[in-house]
């Protein structure tokens, strides 16, 4: 359960914003998401390589 404390005069936009970066923090949405069709453990594998691949040229241009 998310717990979002309001202070007393905080603006109630400002406590949605709270609720909805710890609610995308959970990642209950992209685990949903990923549930609702089947990848094969193969092509799991294959994007979480191409994806490693990324983030490390992206490591290597900032250096």
């Amino acid at each position: 359960m998310i717990v979002v404390p309001v202070k007393e005069g905080e603006n109630i936009e400002k406590a949605l914003k709270k609720f909805k970066r710890k609610f995308e923090k959970t990642g209950v949405v992209k685990e949903l998401r990923n549930r609702q069709q089947f990848d094969k453990p193969s092509v799991i594998k294959r994007l979480k390589k191409e994806h490693a691949v990324y983030v490390q040229k992206l490591h290597q241009q900032e250096d």
